[in-house]
């Protein structure tokens, strides 16, 4: 008989799996225990996902097609540059305590592969800073903000939000917390980052 793929299965892997590899990580996780969660055998995990890899991906892909319209959605609205800052970080911030292999997944993989950013451009909604850019302009001529490069500013937004849960074990043993209470400063930040910038870029 031919095998079909199902898509309550699938859906039903893709879940067990996300919970896997954001408690254990890329490396941690094992096919058997993904298999063993999604309530499946290995050899019917291996029929949907040849490898661990390609399952990994799958499960990034369906996070970051969550992400990424979100983000492209707050950085091409109507609000002002503070606004922008605040939206974008407690969006990227909350979504990310969720989703917490994402950063290290996205850096691992352009080191291993640069051309895996071609893949994330190919999303339709992959965010697009032009309007960005040009309100950052707009109002630095009205005096609202203080001279500065679009895209410096941008960096500084996607650095301070990003590098928390790139470095999350190295930032835990530096400043000696645990995990539930740097979940506790991860909720800080959205309020703290937020400030920063702000403060950072008023006139």
């Amino acid at each position: 008989m031919t095998k079909h793929k199902d898509n309550q299965t699938e859906d039903q892997i893709l879940k067990a799996a996300q919970i896997i590899f954001q408690t254990k990580g890329m490396d941690g996780a094992r096919m058997q225990e993904i298999a063993d969660k999604a309530s499946i055998n290995k050899a019917m995990l291996h029929y949907y996902y040849r490898s661990k890899q390609l399952l990994f991906e799958a499960v990034f892909n369906k996070a970051f097609s969550l992400l990424a319209p979100e983000l492209n959605r707050i950085l091409n609205d109507s609000s002002s540059i503070e606004e922008k800052i605040k939206n974008f970080t407690d969006n990227y911030i909350s979504f990310m305590i969720k989703h917490p292999y994402l950063p290290g997944f996205i850096i691992q993989e352009l080191n291993r592969n640069p051309k895996f950013i071609e893949k994330l451009e190919s999303n339709v909604s992959f965010p697009d800073i032009t309007k960005f850019k040009n309100q950052v302009k707009n109002e630095i001529e009205n005096g609202t903000i203080i001279p500065i490069s679009a895209e410096q500013l941008f960096i500084n937004i996607l650095s301070l939000n990003v590098f928390p849960f790139v470095a999350s074990p190295l930032i835990k043993a530096l400043v000696n917390v645990d995990d539930t209470t740097y979940q506790t400063i991860l909720e800080a930040r959205k309020e703290d980052v937020s400030n920063f910038l702000i403060n950072a870029i008023k006139k």
